[in-house]
């Protein structure tokens, strides 16, 4: 195939020296490991074992590692070099020119094969490598609509942000904090001293890097192409750039060999998704992608792209299987004779993601599903045309291709799954395909469409919220759990045994600067209600803004009264309730609460509900101690009788009548 599924310039930077022939070789199985599966803390690190004690995800024989006696015995093999242990599929890669060794090693008992899996290579191979043309990034007109309400002032980012309503997950305090996300390309090329990333430089947020190719840690002298594609979600430079997860930490690890191409990268990538998935990461997000090979008899047919038939897709089911939310380039083969997605795009429980331009329509070059076995492919689209990057010569400019559209997207997923942890990756695969702008009709052009992340906020809000309702002495108590933060709002329906529709009653903002967990209560007087079920629902507006409203009804919760509440001649009398009148009585545009009492009330709350129940009027005060009064405007109710009842905190102190003219 043609390497990067990302149109590249420049001249690539390569190793031309000689390499010997590359071999896979499959063991049997795990025998006289020194591991256990009851011991886990031995080879996975305690976040990656809390991923699966969190999603349920058992600890299985494909987690140990290869079994250390078999790696041994094929060391003391002459001319052998290992290259790379699965311990996934349980396999290995080396490099040798001795075909005594080879069959030294399939002497061995617990080898099933040693197969070719790379050519020997005498020279680079430059003629995998698509071209492109450059041109500049222009700051987007749109920006400056928003930039005095968005959290991030994105300059040229803004469009590939805001086709998925990005903006409103950074907005709500969720840009990537405490997730991992793990790269696995061909290099990151200066990343350590370019500006896009002085962010993540400064704070450490780059978790570790390892080059599968060449087998050493640094990865800043390799291809550039990596670092593009991590200037899409790491980006920081306010007013110019911003990328979509740039509080997110990351693991950087190369494992494209750009000299030639070969199925050997295959599994590299797998050896890389297997460290990512060890050392806790939540994301993958990779840009690479595999159909054709410099020695075509290693090729894969479209019928080899059923998901589970390739080395890197099996690899990518597995690295899903382990709870990690995968996603992947689809390709640039859309108009050539090939035009399918690449592997591991074919694999099941992965994002593929196709490309888009700023208006929505899908990239000519896109790659069209879907995959062998009739899945519909890509899954999603992006913004993958003219898409801002950074550049190499410490310039921001822009790319095409989906190697870009694939991490701007990862890095919406990575902020989305932050704010729903209680949630699992193909929960949140579900929820960004639900929120496509064709999921009513998805096409192998760009699967379910652009996700719109707002709509999928709300869609994961609607599954995660619960509610329920209880009554003592005529007042019903409503509970419910929800996510928001203080922007939001919840208003709060009632219906009785005698009504036909709800009506509202009580209105509830959400607390907190950052997107969280929250429980709240409304308290409902059941004055003159009848008996029967009466069923509260809760409606939850996330974006109240005129231009970007979005609410929906999270939960229902419905309570039997027994016997009607009405309202007794005399006012239910306390100790502070006697002190009280309400005066005029009847009134016209306003009464006076007089309360008098000898301890103060910090917290006392006045809610005035009409004859059908509504809430019409809350108030919210604090009274000194001995006597008060308390003004009341009404003129604006409508006339009728209503009932004011006043609280010190939750607890009532009284319900008394009023007659407005």
């Amino acid at each position: 195939m043609k390497r990067f599924v990302i149109g590249l310039l420049a001249m690539l930077l390569v190793h031309n020296s000689f390499a010997q022939a590359r071999y896979l070789i499959r063991f049997k199985n795990k025998s006289f490991s020194p591991y256990t599966l009851t011991a886990p803390a031995a080879y996975l690190s305690p976040r990656a074992i809390d991923r699966r004690t969190r999603y349920h995800i058992s600890i299985d024989s494909t987690d140990l590692p290869v079994t250390p006696a078999y790696l041994d015995s094929i060391k003391t093999v002459p001319n052998v070099v290992i290259l790379n242990v699965s311990k996934w599929l349980n396999q290995v890669s080396i490099q040798t020119d001795d075909a005594a060794a080879l069959a030294k090693i399939n002497t061995f008992s617990f080898v099933i094969s040693a197969a070719p899996i790379a050519n020997t290579i005498t020279s680079s191979n430059n003629n995998n490598v698509e071209k492109t043309v450059i041109t500049t990034a222009q700051s987007s007109p749109l920006k400056v609509q928003n930039i005095l309400t968005d959290y991030y002032s994105y300059g040229s980012a803004y469009n590939q942000i805001h086709i998925h309503n990005g903006e409103f997950l950074h907005n709500i305090g969720l840009q990537g904090q405490q997730m991992i996300i793990g790269m696995l390309d061909a290099g990151f090329y200066q990343y350590t001293s370019l500006k896009a990333f002085d962010s993540i430089n400064a704070h450490g947020q780059v978790l570790g890097t390892w080059d599968f190719v060449n087998r050493e840690a640094s990865v800043v002298e390799d291809h550039y192409h990596g670092m593009e594609c991590l200037s899409t979600i790491a980006a920081n430079i306010p007013g110019t750039f911003v990328g979509t997860a740039p509080q997110a930490n990351f693991y950087l690890f190369k494992t494209e060999d750009i000299t030639s191409e070969y199925p050997i990268e295959e599994l590299n990538w797998v050896c890389g998704a297997e460290r990512i998935d060890s050392a806790g990461g939540d994301i993958i997000s990779s840009s690479l992608g595999y159909n054709q090979f410099d020695n075509a008899a290693f090729n894969h047919t479209y019928a080899d792209l059923n998901g589970n038939t390739t080395i890197a897709a099996m690899g990518a089911e597995l690295a899903a299987k382990k709870g990690i939310l995968v996603l992947v380039a689809a390709g640039n083969s859309g108009t050539d004779s090939w035009h399918y997605i690449d592997t591991p795009a074919d694999a099941d429980s992965v994002l593929a993601v196709g490309a888009v331009n700023a208006s929505g329509q899908p990239g000519s070059f896109s790659s069209y599903g879907p995959s062998a076995d009739g899945r519909i492919k890509p899954d999603i689209a992006s913004l993958g045309v003219n898409t801002t990057v950074q550049k190499v010569g410490n310039t921001i400019g822009t790319e095409t291709g989906t190697s870009l559209s694939c991490p701007n997207m990862a890095g919406l997923a990575t902020c989305l799954w932050q704010g729903f942890q209680e949630f699992n990756n193909i929960k949140i695969i579900s929820a960004l395909k639900q929120a496509g702008s064709i999921a009513s009709a998805p096409d192998n052009r760009i699967g379910y469409g652009i996700p719109d992340v707002k709509k999928a906020v709300m869609n994961l809000i609607k599954e995660f919220a619960t509610s329920s309702v209880a009554i003592n002495n005529c007042m019903a108590t409503i509970s419910w759990t929800s996510k928001d933060v203080a922007k939001m709002k919840y208003e709060i329906e009632r219906k009785t045994a005698d009504q036909t529709s709800f009506v509202k009653i009580a209105d509830k903002w959400g607390a907190g600067n950052t997107f969280a967990t929250h429980t709240y209560q409304f308290t409902d007087t059941l004055v003159n209600v009848p008996a029967g079920t009466i069923a509260y629902r809760v409606h939850q507006v996330i974006d109240t803004a005129a231009s970007g409203f979005m609410a929906d009804y999270i939960d229902t919760a419905s309570i039997m009264l027994d016997a009607s509440c009405v309202v007794p001649a005399v006012d239910p009398v306390t100790e502070n309730a006697a002190t009280i009148t309400l005066l005029p009585n009847p009134a016209t545009t306003f009464f006076t609460i007089n309360m008098a009492s000898a301890a103060p009330v910090s917290d006392l709350k006045i809610r005035i509900i009409n004859n059908i129940g509504q809430t019409v009027l809350m108030m919210q005060q604090s009274k000194p101690a001995h006597a008060h009064m308390i003004r009341v405007p009404i003129a604006n109710l409508a006339s009728g009788k209503y009932y004011v009842s006043i609280y010190d905190g939750s607890k009532l102190i009284t319900t008394r009548q009023l007659l407005k003219l």
